[in-house]
């Protein structure tokens, strides 16, 4: 995939996301940050998919969308665990579990979201929508207080 569409800079953040749950996994210097970093990037990451990515690929795409609906809700599900279990435990190996669960989710998920969605981000959004949602991930926020359809 060119390094320079939306497709990419989605799949980039996909990889920076998987990193931070396996820093923390490997028990890396830093890792609860790295973990606490992953899991916003995740929240956000569902947040501009489910609200610019998906949404006008719907007429063409919606079954594979209700997939990932679907998926997002399980995620921030774990999500939701994995932070109670940070903040309850505060160690790495009671949150370890979680943690592998959230791998395969995302591997599970990201096999299918990447071929299907991110191949035809730009020709779906068009370049205006295309290079405003690249500025967004370079630098937006997810508002406060958003959950995904089906948290």
């Amino acid at each position: 995939m060119d390094s320079g569409t939306l497709g990419a800079a989605l799949e980039r953040e996909h990889h920076e996301i998987d990193h931070g749950v396996e820093a923390f996994r490997a028990g890396d210097a830093d890792a609860t940050a790295a973990l606490v970093a992953a899991i916003a990037a995740l929240r956000r990451h569902i947040y501009l998919e489910e609200e610019f990515l998906f949404p006008p690929m719907m007429d063409e795409l919606a079954i594979p969308i209700g997939v990932m609906l679907r998926e997002h809700g399980e995620l921030w599900r774990t999500l939701a665990t994995l932070e109670a279990q940070l903040a309850e435990a505060g160690d790495a190996a009671a949150a370890a579990p979680i943690c592998e669960q959230l791998l395969s989710q995302l591997e599970l998920h990201n096999s299918k979201e990447e071929p299907i969605f991110y191949t035809r981000a730009d020709a779906s959004l068009g370049p205006e929508a295309t290079a405003e949602l690249k500025a967004f991930i370079d630098s937006a926020e997810m508002p406060a207080g958003w959950a995904c359809r089906q948290a």
